[in-house]
């Protein structure tokens, strides 16, 4: 990002046509003509953070494994002069863990008295948006409060990562590139209070399709980068991901982490249940023929809906639920994957699946990096800096019983 001087400068530079073969691509702008000089000080480190889930939409889409599709994007973003390229994968490890405490301790709170569960993700933005706008407070209570991946890079790229570079974090201009268009909206969220120091975490969000169109309409010579770190010089040679067919994958990381958490018990394959249909699957932990575990994946607003309702005749059987706007998971978003006309890419989709089923898992708890960041950045795993940079809260809006009713 550059200064006014600098834009003004590149846009004077001439386009040659048929009568201009002589004029100078570097021709004095009229800034420079008039004696301005380049003010360095306002420009800024551009960042861009790279969602997981895009990654198989490139790979797929550029017949390339998804190693080629992130160093490949990585090579492109920089050639345009982006000058850090992150895996937001580490901010969904700190989602993931304070998720999976979160759950724990609700757990062991819940009573009839104090209903506390079941407790539900907040990830996905269009979700969290439609829970504060019209289901209001009954539904609020059961939000996980630990902030989406996206919020924690905002935290991790504006706060811990300005600092490594002695930068104030209005010097950072922070670019997300997501599967969905609600992640535009998380960025620029009424009353999403700015990440730091009055600095948004994320100040422009671009779908994977847009910058696919970017990539298709470039004319530059790109080489291949591996995708940076936020510690010093290490770059990222292999790509991970975390247990979710097409998320990131916090059901699975929570229902094993309270399997042994309270109950003692190793859960290495989560087998999921199919019941209404595709998109609304179960997973259940039997102990002494007793269910003490009910867990629930619910994507796509049909089966949200079904969920809502359930909820308030106070039907609803599960502890957890991994909730998802988009049908068919955050793969699925409505940002990428889609045809000319608007509509879901099913050839190119069940490509990406198996592209990202491909993908080596990595859990959270396993990253030397998270544990080191929350000594270093945060000041202790349950520190109070630590619950005020991973955790939010949600509008309390009251609505009557009839809010739930919503017709779709």
């Amino acid at each position: 990002m550059k200064c006014e001087h600098c834009t003004r400068k590149e846009c004077s530079k001439k386009t040659k046509t048929d009568d201009q073969e002589n004029v100078s691509a570097d021709a004095p702008s009229p800034a420079q003509e008039n004696g301005e000089k380049c003010d360095t000080s306002k420009h800024k480190v551009l960042v861009v953070s790279v969602c997981p889930q895009s990654l198989p939409y490139f790979a797929a889409k550029f017949n390339v494994s998804v190693t080629d599709a992130s160093r490949r994007l990585c090579g492109f973003l920089k050639s345009l002069g982006v000058h850090y390229v992150f895996d937001t994968r580490i901010a969904a490890d700190f989602s993931i863990l304070e998720s999976q405490k979160e759950f724990v301790r609700r757990y062991r709170q819940h009573s009839e008295e104090e209903r506390t569960l079941p407790m539900l993700t907040s990830a996905c933005p269009g979700w969290v948006r439609y829970a504060e706008r019209v289901l209001g407070r009954p539904v609020t209570a059961h939000l996980c409060t630990a902030k989406s991946p996206q919020q924690v890079m905002g935290s991790l790229v504006k706060d811990y990562f300005a600092r490594q570079q002695n930068l104030s974090p209005e010097k950072i201009f922070h670019v997300i590139v997501a599967p969905c268009y609600d992640k535009k909206l998380e960025a620029l969220q009424e009353g999403f209070p700015p990440a730091l120091y009055g600095s948004r975490g994320a100040d422009c969000v671009l779908t994977s399709g847009e910058i696919a169109q970017i990539m298709e309409q470039g004319d530059l010579s790109v080489k291949d980068a591996a995708v940076d770190t936020l510690f010093g010089d290490l770059k990222e040679d292999k790509v991970m991901r975390h247990d979710g067919a097409s998320s990131d994958g916090h059901l699975a990381h929570i229902f094993r982490h309270a399997a042994k958490e309270l109950f003692n018990e190793d859960v290495e394959e989560v087998t999921y249940r199919a019941l209404r249909n595709k998109d609304f699957q179960e997973v259940t932990l039997e102990k002494n023929g007793e269910v003490v575990l009910r867990f629930a994946a619910a994507y796509g607003f049909r089966n949200i809906q079904n969920m809502i309702l359930k909820l308030k005749k106070g039907k609803f059987p599960y502890h957890f639920v991994e909730v998802l706007a988009c049908a068919g998971g955050c793969l699925n978003g409505r940002g990428q994957a889609q045809t000319p006309d608007g509509h879901a890419d099913k050839a190119l989709l069940r490509q990406m699946e198996g592209i990202y089923a491909d993908i080596p898992v990595r859990r959270p708890e396993s990253s030397a990096h998270v544990q080191e960041l929350y000594q270093e950045w945060l000041e202790g795993i349950n520190s109070p800096k630590a619950r005020e940079v991973l955790h939010t809260t949600y509008q309390s809006q009251e609505r009557g019983a009839h809010s739930l009713d919503i017709k779709w």
